[in-house]
């Protein structure tokens, strides 16, 4: 059953989940904290840098997932105009490499949206307190940057 999609199809099924996975988090978590940092400037518009910072964190994941697929295509070939034929226990490996910042990804992503809210609030009542308001949903990508170190280790390792 595996074997009747070929090497190249389960490498480019994981360069996929990366970007989608990923890419979906971060949407999620810069829609929620896009929503929080919008009230805030509407009551007051000069801590509007402040919040776009916040905002702004949770796509990094999006990055990072667009990231890994370059690093996949660029393994397979499909970047460099000479796709190779790769078999499809490579294929797989490849697949299950770019998972972990697909995965880890959303889930961060999301979280960090969420964290970033929070942090969009303290800035609106304490804007002065936005160094430590920032170390909140920074927390959260260290998960994300330790998962994109083990997805391109692993895809340049096979």
């Amino acid at each position: 059953m595996l074997s009747m999609i070929s090497g190249n199809g389960w490498a480019l099924l994981g360069a996929a989940l990366a970007v989608i996975l990923a890419g979906c988090g971060s949407a999620y978590g810069v829609g929620v904290a896009g929503q929080a940092a919008s009230g805030v400037v509407t009551e007051d518009p000069s801590k509007f840098a402040k919040v776009l910072i916040m905002q702004l964190l949770p796509g990094t994941q999006g990055i990072y997932g667009l990231l890994v697929a370059f690093i996949t295509l660029s393994k397979v070939g499909l970047l460099g105009g000479g796709a190779a034929e790769i078999d499809v226990t490579t294929g797989l490996m490849i697949l299950a490499a770019c998972l972990p910042i697909g995965i880890v990804g959303l889930v961060s992503a999301i979280h960090q949206g969420k964290t970033s809210v929070a942090a969009i609030g303290i800035v609106a009542k304490k804007p002065d307190q936005f160094g430590k308001a920032m170390l909140f949903p920074a927390m959260v990508e260290t998960y994300a940057i330790l998962a994109l170190l083990i997805s391109i280790l692993a895809i340049t390792s096979i």
